[in-house]
């Protein structure tokens, strides 16, 4: 893989796991757009995943800090106490929350390589859950994370399942789920943020158990560290500019935007 691509798509996964765009589906859409095919072999795009997923995990971790060493503290407190502070509640309510997406992950991962992803059911996605997220980003909200519940975590948990699919974004269904509970916008972004904590460390932590038992494909460990890095640094900004510009300004920029790219997907695959 060349060094250029890894740059290329360590930051396009930085950006896009956070920003409510699709990360799967833009890692799919950027090598289809320009007939890069460094990720057609399964043993280099396994591994490849595994930085990216590195990338993002110590991006949220970094930026949440404080937040993690807090709710790390307070779930494992949390284990045979009663009752729990807040810390620990969170911290368990965020696991429970990626429970739904990991059970149909692991049951249905083969199907949904096998069956979704292609750029045209990717452009479908992009903006049929971009119009959810131009509906449920108009809802009123008051709520704040501190609210967070166990129907919540259940409810946008469940809600989480259909980032599965290229082009949902886990982040925008999250948001937009959060948003529909009544929560208000920034609170939505934290929790969606907060959420994304154990799902791509579990992530990372089964994709990094397939790598230790594969090994690394000869010829992949510079663009896999580069990948780790430019994949960390972009998140990190993702997350703070997401956070500071919801705090005045809508989603509806993030919806033009899908919908614009899925028009150019089905106007390029069309020409295709």
């Amino acid at each position: 893989m060349p060094i250029l691509h890894a740059i290329v798509l360590g930051i396009v996964q930085g950006l896009t796991e956070f920003l409510p765009i699709s990360s799967s589906g833009h890692l799919l859409l950027v090598p289809w757009l320009f007939d890069w095919n460094d990720l057609t072999d399964p043993e280099i795009k396994k591994a490849f995943d595994v930085a990216l997923h590195v990338g993002t995990l110590v991006a949220v971790a970094a930026y949440f800090r404080s937040d993690v060493a807090n709710l790390v503290r307070g779930g494992l407190r949390a284990i045979g106490r009663r009752p729990a502070t807040a810390e620990g509640r969170l911290a368990w309510l965020l696991v429970l929350s990626a429970v739904p997406a990991a059970i149909v992950g692991a049951l249905f991962e083969s199907a949904i390589d096998d069956h979704l992803g292609g750029p045209v059911t990717i452009a479908v996605s992009l903006a049929l859950f971009g119009a959810v997220l131009w509906w449920a980003d108009r809802r009123p909200g008051r709520r704040v994370a501190d609210e967070f519940g166990t129907r919540d975590a259940l409810l946008v948990g469940a809600a989480q399942m259909l980032a599965l699919n290229p082009g949902t974004s886990r982040s925008g269904i999250t948001m937009s789920a959060a948003r529909l509970l009544g929560y208000e916008r920034e609170s939505a972004v934290r929790l969606s943020f907060l959420m994304s904590l154990p799902v791509i460390a579990g992530a990372a932590v089964v994709k990094v158990g397939g790598l230790a038992s594969d090994g690394i494909p000869d010829g992949l460990l510079t663009p896999m560290i580069v990948g780790t890095v430019t994949a960390g640094v972009s998140g990190w900004f993702a997350v703070w500019g997401l956070l500071r510009f919801v705090r005045t300004r809508n989603l509806d920029g993030f919806v033009v935007y899908r919908w614009a790219l899925a028009a150019a997907v089905l106007v390029v695959a069309a020409a295709r």
